[in-house]
């Protein structure tokens, strides 16, 4: 019977081979080395006695290794995986290193996957990238390898060969690239989907080692995504020296939010009307004990890029309200202090409930604390969970106000929706306002727009004496600036707010009517 149903001849010898190695063959080890006693003497019986088991043992491991390596291929995509990745890399490096030849590894991670398949489900992410991972073996040569590495991600192996260098391997990757931002066909549906490349030239690698290699193409994957969308990016020893110098950052950072090196500074937002104090902006700052002053602009991307960007605005939050609870006490009222919160704090869904924890225990309004939120934040989905906690904050009584104004893509419903109070000019439209009418007019049709939906304005990045003036004259409601003031520590702003205070009483008072 098991005959008949084997359909050809390597079905046959695979089934007879099955058969004779099969633990079942063990019973017969004793007969078999009676036998060879027989004939051949206490020798014989020795060598069949031993070598028998250990040939079915032997067996029983080459089968085991074949079915792990079985186990190694992605289920959805039908590519191997990560280990075979490591397996495959190690072989090809040795035939390098033996023949002269050349290689590289290359990395594919798709962008914004995630929320395709939030949209579209996960039959249809699945369906995404098995047809890519098809598109990518379409591209290349028979002896080069796909891998599926998880999240979004696949890796390329080029087999060796005589000549591989940095203008082939970027052609390549512009060709997988290409692939792999074509639409893709699923349930009538079109899917589009960009993504970024890193790649690693088996020369470049900064060992001759699969892990060296493995980490160096990581970086440069990491370096792409940095630069995204659609960025292609190779490795190189300064790139290295970076990532060495993010890495130790983001160790000083993360220890830093803990010793108190990073601290909001403050800086005051002032009335054009009366010119009194409507606020402050708390800004984190950095003081390393070696480095001196780390400008935002270095380390908040390294915060961001380890996710410790809700444990910065903890640290900013704390020293926000302890500011304006101190400020009371010192005899100076100061409306209300302005924190920006990322769009991962804004995601948290127990956001409004650690506020409203936050402001009892300073016993403070909520109306005191404003929460800036970026366009960008405003303009996405209304169903998200940052749209519902800016609802949530605004029917608590915080104030919400949208930074950098003019740079995104919010629409007025949006702004409406989220119960904005005051939108914030952006700087690159008060630059040299009080000179260039372009700028004037930008500046007034906003000015306008937010005078009909009944919202203030704060214009930010005030630098002169001239802009201040004209955005008065303008009817920007507030303004923010070097003109002002720079963001300072708490403790010099309760100097700056008695200078302030003081030379506001000194202004001339018109008495007394025209003649």
């Amino acid at each position: 019977m098991v005959w008949t149903t084997a359909k050809s001849k390597g079905d046959k010898l695979r089934l007879l081979r099955n058969w004779l190695l099969g633990p079942h063959m063990l019973a017969f080890v004793p007969a078999l080395a009676l036998s060879a006693f027989w004939a051949a003497g206490e020798l014989a019986l020795v060598m069949v006695a031993l070598g028998l088991p250990l040939l079915y043992l032997l067996a029983g491991t080459l089968r085991e290794a074949r079915a792990l390596r079985t186990r190694e291929v992605d289920a959805v995509t039908g590519l191997p995986t990560l280990e075979r990745l490591e397996q495959d890399l190690s072989e090809t490096l040795t035939v390098c290193s033996e023949s002269s030849r050349k290689s590289a590894l290359l990395y594919i991670q798709l962008e914004e996957f995630e929320a395709l398949v939030q949209r579209y489900g996960q039959k249809a992410g699945d369906t995404l990238l098995e047809r890519l991972g098809e598109r990518f073996r379409a591209i290349l040569r028979e002896d080069d390898k796909v891998f599926w590495l998880g999240g979004a991600r696949y890796a390329v192996l080029i087999a060796p060969v005589p000549h591989f260098e940095l203008e082939s391997a970027l052609q390549l990757a512009a060709r997988l690239q290409s692939a792999a931002e074509e639409p893709v066909s699923v349930d009538m549906q079109a899917l589009f989907v960009s993504c970024g490349v890193g790649f690693c030239l088996s020369l470049r690698s900064p060992e001759p080692t699969a892990c060296s290699i493995l980490k160096a193409t990581e970086t440069a994957l990491n370096e792409a995504c940095r630069n995204a969308p659609s960025s292609i990016r190779a490795y190189s020893r300064e790139m290295g020296e970076t990532t060495v110098k993010r890495e130790a950052m983001a160790r000083d950072a993360f220890h830093a939010l803990d010793n108190g090196e990073i601290t909001p500074w403050f800086q005051p937002q002032i009335s054009t009307d009366t010119g009194r104090v409507t606020g402050f902006e708390a800004l984190a700052r950095w003081h390393h004990p070696k480095r001196g002053t780390v400008t935002p602009a270095e380390f908040l991307p390294v915060l961001q890029d380890t996710g410790q960007l809700e444990r910065l605005g903890e640290v900013v939050l704390y020293g926000a309200l302890s500011a304006l609870k101190a400020w009371d006490q010192t005899g100076f009222f100061v409306p209300c202090v302005s924190v920006n919160f990322s769009a991962e704090e804004l995601r948290n869904p127990k956001l409004a409930e650690k506020l409203r924890w936050d402001l009892d225990r300073f016993d403070l309004p909520p109306e005191r604390l404003t929460i800036e939120v970026l366009e960008t934040i405003v303009a996405g989905s209304p169903e998200d969970a940052a749209a519902r906690n800016l609802a949530a904050l605004a029917k608590m009584g915080c104030r919400i106000d949208l930074d950098d104004f003019g740079t995104g893509h919010a629409s007025i419903t949006s702004i409406r929706r989220f119960a904005i109070e005051r939108i914030k000019i952006d700087r690159s439209f008060i630059t040299r306002v009080d000179k260039d009418q372009e700028q004037q007019r930008m500046v007034s049709a906003i000015q306008t727009m937010a005078e009909r939906l009944g919202l203030e304005t704060l214009a930010e990045g005030v630098e002169t004496a001239g802009e201040h003036a004209m955005l008065g004259q303008l009817g920007c409601s507030h303004v923010q600036g070097y003109a002002i003031a720079r963001p300072m520590p708490f403790e010099e702003t309760l100097k700056w707010l008695q200078t302030h205070t003081a030379s506001l009483g000194a202004l001339p008072q018109i008495k007394g009517g025209l003649s």
